[in-house]
Parts: C-alpha cells; sequence; structure tokens
C-alpha cells in the first residue's frame, strides 16, 4: 500500500462520513486543547479522553478490560488530573509529557498519547496498533506494534506520522482518520 495525498484525503473523508464518532471528535478537538491549556475543565473532560481512547472501537476492545482500565483512571484525584494535563500542556519535552501522564493510575503511552493529541492535535496523533499497522504495510515503519510501546516506540511512530503529513500535505488529524479507515481495508 501506498500512501499518497489522494488516498488520504478520500479516506479521512470517508472517516468524516462513516464513522460514528467523528462529530464528537471534532468537538473535542474544537474545544479541548484551549481548555486543557488554560484547566478550564473538567472531570468528565479528562475522563472522556481515557474513555475514548477505547471506546472508538466500538465494542472490538473487550468491555471487561475497557472498563477496569477506566476504572483504574477513576480513581485519580481530579486536581492531580487538572495539575498534570495543564502542566503537559505547557511542557515542551515529550518524553516529560508522557512521563507526566503515564504517573496517573490507568494511563499508559498509548493513553497519553490519547491525552497529547487532544491536548494539541497539530503536534500529536494518538498512537495505537491500527495505525502503526497501516503505517508499516505504508513502508513507514519497520518493526511490528510493540506489546507495551514505550516512550521510544511513540517517539519513533510520531516522527514517522509527521513526516508523513508533511509530504502528503495534510494535518495529523486527517492522517489520523485516514490511517483508521485504511486499517479497515
Amino acid at each position: 500500500m501506498e500512501l499518497t495525498h489522494s488516498v488520504v484525503q478520500a479516506r479521512a473523508e470517508e472517516y468524516q462520513q462513516e464513522e460514528p464518532l467523528y462529530t464528537v471528535e471534532q468537538e473535542q478537538i474544537d474545544l479541548l486543547p484551549k481548555a486543557f491549556a488554560d484547566g478550564e475543565f473538567g472531570w468528565r473532560d479528562a475522563e472522556w479522553v481515557v474513555r475514548w481512547y477505547y471506546r472508538r472501537f466500538l465494542g472490538e476492545f473487550p468491555n471487561a478490560e475497557r472498563r477496569e482500565l477506566e476504572e483504574q483512571f477513576g480513581r485519580n484525584d481530579f486536581e492531580t488530573v487538572r495539575e498534570t494535563i495543564v502542566t503537559v500542556a505547557s511542557t515542551p519535552d515529550l518524553a516529560e509529557r508522557v512521563d507526566r501522564l503515564t504517573a496517573l493510575e490507568g494511563v499508559d503511552v498509548q493513553v497519553a498519547s490519547a491525552f497529547l493529541f487532544f491536548v494539541d492535535p497539530d503536534a500529536y496523533v494518538v498512537l495505537g496498533e491500527r495505525e502503526w499497522t497501516v503505517l508499516r504495510e505504508a513502508g513507514e515503519l519497520d518493526e511490528p506494534y510493540p506489546d507495551s510501546p514505550s516512550v521510544a516506540d511513540y517517539e519513533r511512530y510520531l516522527e514517522r506520522c509527521r513526516s508523513a503529513a508533511d509530504r502528503l500535505e495534510c494535518d495529523l488529524w486527517t492522517l489520523y482518520r485516514a490511517l483508521w479507515r485504511l486499517w479497515k481495508e
């Protein structure tokens, strides 16, 4: 498979038309970056990111495992979550951002990438096996998706996504939507 500008644009448009979560995702992309940066968000906003990460699979992620992971996040103190997200929004170093987020209960590198995506969708994209696999099949990544992605894995993935987005003349949100749809083919 080759990632081209026309393929990415077409699949991103398909995502917009076909994926049931698109409207709420776009709303959150429009609202959460400023809210997270300013600290003007509630518990449900932070919780939404965690739930979105797992629920975007529309039932394909095991329900019991999803609930346990969401409950783990729910054990965090909200003020700690707020302070972490506000700090992450103003911290330039990716590894430090991920380290701060993964210090929260129920947040691994993948969920941290979802937070980063909603903190700054122009600079970050969510990490998942589907997206990684499509990039690998397109020759953008050499290794298969790691069992437990590290910060270094996310850095490599993010660099490849940014490079692809630049080459394909699209933003990371468009690239994400295209990768999600390409995985379904």
